[in-house]
Parts: C-alpha cells; structure tokens; sequence
C-alpha cells in the first residue's frame, strides 16, 4: 500500500529563537568558540581586570600599608601635580620609551633582513641572536651592572687602553649617562624580539615578487620601499606595538640596575610607582602613578589600532 508523502508525521524543527543552549553548541561554531575562551576570559579578569579595578579605585584613596584607606577624590592626582619628581619620572619614561623602541626597530629590522638572505650558519646564527631576550632580565641587569661598574667596566678598560680617555667613564653616576646607559640596555634586550617577528613577516613574501622586481630593473632600495615594506606594515603595526607597551612598563632592567637613581635621573613611571607604594607605603599615591600610565597606553593601542585598520597600513599605500 502507497501512502501520500501528505500522511508522515511532520517533524518540528525549533525556532531559531526557542533553540537551547545545548543546540546553538553544536549548530554553532562562534557560540562554541565563546565557551572554549570562556577559561582564559575568567583568568584575564582575575589577574588583569581586578587589578587594574582595584588600583585606580585605590588612586582615589589616601590607603596606605596596613591600614585602610578613605575616599579622597583627586587629592593624589593633585599633589603628583606639583610633584617634580613625578614629572621627571614621566619625561624620563617617554625618553626611554621613544628612543629605545625607534633603536630597537631600525635595528631589528636590520637584522631582520639580514637573517633572511643565504647565509652560512644562518640557523646558529638565528639561535644566538635570540639570547639577549631569552636571558632572564635580572640577569641581565647584574651583567650591565658590571659593564657600567665605575671602577671595573670592561668599556672603560678598553678605551683607556687605546688611549681614548683618560679616567673610567660613569656610566651610572651621571644622570645623563644613566639614561643612556639604561636605554642601551633595554635595546640590547629587546631587539631578538622585533628581529625574529619580522624575520618571521619576511618569510611569508614570495620570493617571485622580487624577482619580477628585479627583472623590471628594480634598486634594493625600491625593492623594499614597493615590496618589503608594505607587506611588513600590519606586523611592524603589531610588533612596535608590543615593543612601546613593553618598554613604557619596563620596571625590573631599571629596578635591578639603578633604583631609580642617581637622583631620580632613570626612574620611570612604573619604577616611581613601586617606590612610592611599596617601600614608601603609600599605596594611595602609587596607585595614582600607575593609573597615570593608562592614557599613555590606552594613546599607543588605539593608534595601532587605528593603523591596523586602514588599507594605507595594509597595503602600503592610499585608502582609495
């Protein structure tokens, strides 16, 4: 017996509204996607977002350690106002900021290009640049800390032994050798870093756009203005990026290597913050230093951001 195709029992599929929790997992990929970083968004929120909470809610206390603290309003951000030191420590910040993520770029990228030619030994060579950055920081500090010592610098020997200068160089007794000094040490540890992420941007460029280039009589130097560097801006965007928010935060180089000193001359934000929080006691205050960075930060992300967007950063050219 034939039976009409009319006479099955028809099957009711749920609205997409009246769909369950349970159903969107398996239909949808996004919707499961939200529960897999569910874990990490729990522990960024734990480790990250509470702390950053906490502290600028802390910048508008008079809290101090061991003992709680009342609401003051913009008392804190009043007396950095006037503070000297505060502003010292805010140049000096944008001077090692600036200045050693524009050394590490150009120096980076040099390498960069450099380690991606035929080179003998090129994966040793790859290997030994990445030391400086894999070195713990402290480590580091303690061996500038020797290079730098006032009586025993290896530097100073060298330069006395051909008759360069006459008495040891003081690196870390001068404010403005100081700096120096510290900006130096924080390009010789961070350069690995831009260096291998953009040697990892140029080995994704295919080697036939050069050679097309090459046999339409193209310079080197035309070659990367017209090919390198437009397919390197969205990982030069990323990488400066990481380099700025981690330069413009550094606290351990400094802490291990100067304190701060001498007279104020190297400290940053962050290392200024924890003086006046921690050892000094005065929560309250140091929180207010360090809530005093977040515009800084916020300005160096919302430009990469602003780049990333933009075709002229893509392409390397116009946004028409």
């Amino acid at each position: 017996m034939v039976h009409s195709t009319l006479d099955l029992p028809a099957t009711r599929i749920p609205a997409r509204s009246e769909r369950t929790a349970w159903q969107k997992l398996r239909v949808s990929r996004n919707w499961l996607g939200f529960w897999y970083m569910m874990p990490a968004m729990l522990i960024l929120i734990l480790f990250l977002a509470y702390p950053l909470f906490l502290g600028v809610w802390l910048s508008f206390t008079d809290t101090k350690i061991g003992r709680a603290g009342e609401f003051i309003g913009l008392e804190n951000y009043e007396w950095l106002s006037d503070d000297s030191v505060f502003w010292t420590s805010v140049f000096n910040t944008l001077l090692y900021t600036i200045v050693a993520s524009i050394a590490k770029f150009v120096i980076g990228l040099y390498l960069a290009l450099l380690l991606n030619r035929h080179l003998p030994f090129k994966a040793m060579i790859r290997a030994l640049v990445l030391i400086p950055f894999i070195v713990p920081t402290v480590l580091s500090a303690i061996a500038f800390w020797w290079i730098y010592d006032s009586q025993f610098s290896i530097i100073s020997w060298s330069l006395r032994q051909l008759g360069w200068i006459s008495g040891n160089i003081n690196f870390l007794g001068d404010p403005w050798n100081a700096r120096w000094s510290t900006i130096f040490a924080n390009v010789w540890r961070g350069v690995p870093f831009i260096a291998i992420t953009l040697l990892a941007g140029l080995q994704t460029v295919s080697p036939s756009l050069y050679e097309a280039a090459t046999l339409d009589g193209a310079t080197p130097w035309q070659r990367f203005r017209h090919i390198t560097y437009p397919l390197l801006t969205p990982i030069i965007a990323v990488v400066m990026t990481f380099s700025v928010l981690f330069t413009f935060t550094d606290f351990q180089l400094i802490w291990a290597l100067t304190r701060g000193g001498p007279v104020n001359a190297t400290h940053l934000m962050a290392t200024l913050s924890y003086q006046r929080a921690i050892i000094a006691g005065q929560l309250g205050e140091g929180a207010a230093i360090s809530t005093a960075m977040i515009p800084f930060l916020l300005a160096a992300i919302g430009i990469a951001w602003y780049g990333l967007q933009t075709r002229k950063w893509q392409q390397g050219g116009s946004n028409d």
